[in-house]
């Protein structure tokens, strides 16, 4: 689990079932919200298929972290900065 800074300063959890949202966002990064956006959904995308691979049903909780990740960037304009911090376990 990642953490999100977002432009408010507000912190955030952003929860993948796999480690590919590594190769998506990495602690440190700091994105613009439509970055986040694209990245944090293909992350999640990445990781449902990962465990549908491996027991035979996508992961819904991936689908609830993304309408949680949509609903959030709704909230700020496509230029404004998240940064990605560290593990938040």
């Amino acid at each position: 689990m990642l953490e999100l800074r977002w432009p408010d300063g507000e912190a955030s959890s952003f929860y993948s079932p796999s480690t590919v949202v590594y190769e998506f966002l990495k602690p440190g990064d700091k994105l613009s919200i439509a970055e986040l956006e694209k990245k944090g959904l293909a992350a999640l995308s990445e990781a449902s298929e990962r465990v549908r691979a491996r027991y035979g049903f996508a992961c819904t909780r991936t689908d609830e972290e993304a309408l949680k990740l949509r609903k959030r960037v709704a909230l700020y304009s496509s230029t404004e900065t998240v940064e990605v911090q560290g593990s938040s376990n």
